[in-house]
């Protein structure tokens, strides 16, 4: 039963803050016309469920550059304008993947959608099971990425340090998922959004990710946890 209730979930759960998010959409909009005129909206070729392609949606945060290396798995700083700093930093550029998880291709909660240049990385090997769900808005690769892979931006660095833990964090969730597990991921979410733009990201939860998975912990000391 639990595919089945968790995408009535979804559609819900999408229906509803699409509705009660419609400000923050105006306001979104708004703030990125004004920073830098151009399509509102940022549409990215995405691999879900079964290996299959898909648009996904987020807010625009960079200024338009025709040409552009868009393959990296680190976003190009330099075109990063600053109120869309803020909405990376806020998610709010996310938002527009509740239309993804209205329409089917997304779930609220989920591994995080692969980029169609780097599904050899992300979906490969013992990754390949990942494919086997939706992806979604939030999970536990997403958190600790937000919390400690978005401050690194030299891809080698990222791919050292980051990309295994983040992985495995994708292969944890196909073993937990359910609708304890995923009420805690949404849980976590609010926390870590709001300590990290209050520049006190909840370390607790990043070091209980990392451990979940004996992932590496040089993370923690990078961001100078204390037991």
């Amino acid at each position: 039963m639990y595919p089945a209730v968790k995408r009535i979930l979804d559609i819900l759960l999408s229906g509803i803050a699409l509705v009660l998010l419609l400000p923050v959409w105006l306001l979104a909009i708004l703030g990125i016309l004004f920073s830098d005129p151009g399509p509102v909206f940022y549409t990215a070729d995405r691999v879900g469920k079964g290996n299959r392609h898909f648009p996904m949606f987020k807010f625009r945060s960079m200024r338009v550059a025709r040409g552009a290396d868009e393959k990296s798995l680190r976003p190009d700083q330099s075109r990063i304008f600053p109120f869309g700093r803020f909405l990376r930093s806020s998610k709010i550029d996310e938002l527009p993947q509740l239309l993804n998880v209205f329409l089917g291709d997304m779930a609220v909660v989920g591994p995080r959608p692969a980029a169609a240049d780097q599904v050899t990385i992300t979906r490969g090997g013992a990754n390949a099971v990942v494919a086997s769900v939706k992806p979604g808005l939030a999970s536990p690769a997403a958190l600790y990425d937000y919390l400690y892979g978005d401050a690194i931006t030299d891809e080698a660095e990222y791919m050292d340090k980051v990309a295994p833990t983040r992985l495995a964090l994708d292969r944890l969730y196909i073993e937990r998922q359910g609708f304890a597990y995923d009420a805690k991921m949404v849980f976590y979410t609010i926390p870590c959004i709001l300590g990290t733009l209050l520049h006190r990201p909840p370390l607790g939860i990043l070091r209980e990710l990392i451990d979940d998975v004996d992932g590496d912990r040089r993370a923690l000391d990078e961001l100078g946890y204390k037991p």
